[in-house]
């Protein structure tokens, strides 16, 4: 009797916890269904920036540099980056030039488009506007010595060789290009990148745009400085931001560039279709011209005034200004969905072609005898702002790398930086009649320094010239 009595109880413990499996396996069920409803409905800001950027790099570089998206999404994408983008499925529509990314294959889809001379842009509120096609070309003749062409000499083997260490180089190096009195006396490219490459130069963009800016001032086509820069700003304090302030980025807005999540400039490069719009809204925190902030917001802004000197010439401009004279026939600039060029971050050019364009400055924006950019606008490409403790210029460069602080290599004082997320760095250094260009894929977190390359550099070019004749004592 109690044997039965036992196995009655157990068979009714057995039940309850069947009752108690069917009601926890039903209620994940819900979870996860509802969990699923709100990706689908309300996907998280984070998975949406997540995607667009993932669906912005594959895109960009199928499309323009002519690589394989799968190696982009796990190398580019995933490998540096949040763990998260391990979990990102990317789709390619080659005759829509168009690229998607999605999180588990599923959620919070995110598209870029490629328009032919413009680059790949993000659609996050909708299609990307159509941009007058037709663009010229630059051209560079290939028989010709670069920079006119693309002809390079044989190497200095004691250069080739500094560029052929690793720790010199450092790790995830795509290209290193040397340039020494106008000739790239050597060179060197990652597997799988070469001379014909277009690699992004991230904020290296920076001092391009600030040059289209030159160049509209040496035009007559803008004022070399002025105020009252924008109709949003006119009730406020911002009105007093003169041009001198955003190319110094002294302008006093806040506006956060930390990239850990979904902060100002995340939200601008991949959640916006309009960016220049997004970076006018930023507020005043401090008075124009006290206070230094690194800010790619303030280089979207400048994007825009150039683009408005320029009229309907505004989408040729890049090309006809700077790209065609300095013969950089791979160099695209890309603009957002709305159709302002991302002079911040967004331009793909060879090495050779990004070299070009160092060359040019370090001739003080003159090429091949025209001058093409202002005395006054190279000078202050090259004079260090009192407001940044000396470390940027007063034209979208830096003076002195940021994490210099220790730094134990001896750099001529006349050098500047331009430099961009990831490892891409170029030194300009007029003294030295050099143009040391490193670029590649090299997340912060590794702590590469270009400083040392271009020390051994210096030093390897010291050593190899003839000591200057001296006259009896």
């Amino acid at each position: 009797m109690q044997t039965g009595m036992a196995a009655a109880d157990e068979g009714e413990g057995m039940a309850k916890l069947k009752r108690i499996g069917v009601g926890v396996a039903g209620a994940f069920g819900l979870a996860l269904a509802g969990g699923a409803l709100w990706l689908f409905a309300a996907p998280p800001d984070l998975l949406r920036l997540g995607n667009g950027y993932a669906a912005k790099i594959v895109c960009s570089n199928v499309f323009l540099a002519g690589r394989d998206p799968g190696e982009v999404l796990a190398v580019d994408v995933q490998a540096p980056g949040h763990p998260l983008l391990k979990l990102l499925t990317v789709s390619v529509e080659g005759e829509k030039q168009a690229v998607t990314s999605r999180f588990m294959g599923l959620f919070a889809p995110m598209r870029a488009v490629h328009r032919p001379g413009y680059g790949c842009a993000v659609t996050p509120q909708g299609e990307a506007v159509a941009l007058p096609e037709g663009l010229p070309v630059p051209q560079s003749d290939p028989a010709q010595p670069w920079p006119q062409g693309q002809g390079v000499a044989p190497p200095d083997a004691g250069v080739a060789a500094l560029l052929e260490d690793d720790a010199l180089a450092g790790p995830g190096v795509r290209a290193l290009v040397v340039v020494r009195d106008g000739r790239i006396i050597a060179e060197r490219y990652g597997a799988g990148f070469g001379p014909q490459v277009p690699l992004i130069g991230w904020s290296m963009t920076k001092t391009v745009n600030a040059a289209l800016v030159g160049r509209a001032i040496a035009e007559g086509r803008m004022p070399a400085d002025r105020d009252h820069l924008f109709p949003g700003w006119a009730g406020d304090g911002r009105r007093d931001i003169r041009l001198s302030h955003l190319l110094s980025m002294t302008d006093g807005l806040r506006f956060t560039e930390d990239y850990g999540g979904v902060d100002d400039v995340t939200r601008m490069l991949y959640l916006e279709n309009d960016m220049a719009g997004f970076a006018a809204t930023a507020p005043a925190e401090a008075a124009p011209g006290s206070q230094f902030r690194y800010s790619s917001g303030t280089s979207l802004l400048l994007s825009r005034l150039w683009m408005d000197a320029a009229g309907p010439d505004a989408w040729r401009y890049p090309v006809t200004a700077l790209f065609a004279p300095l013969g950089m026939a791979s160099a695209t600039l890309e603009a957002d969905a709305s159709g302002t060029f991302v002079g911040g971050s967004y331009l793909y050019a060879t090495a050779r072609d990004w070299a070009r364009f160092a060359q040019f400055l370090l001739d003080d924006g003159v090429w091949n005898g025209q001058r093409l950019l202002p005395e006054t606008f190279t000078a202050a490409m090259r004079t260090p702002s009192t407001v940044s403790g000396g470390r940027y210029t007063q034209a979208q460069a830096w003076h002195r790398a940021p994490k210099e602080a220790g730094e134990q290599t001896v750099l001529p004082e006349d050098i500047v930086w331009m430099l961009g997320h990831d490892g891409q760095a170029i030194a300009i250094i007029p003294s030295a009649r050099l143009v040391v260009l490193r670029m590649g894929l090299t997340p912060g977190r590794l702590g590469y320094r270009p400083q040392p390359l271009t020390g051994a550099i210096l030093k390897r070019i010291a050593a190899s010239e003839p000591a200057p004749l001296t006259g009896p004592d």
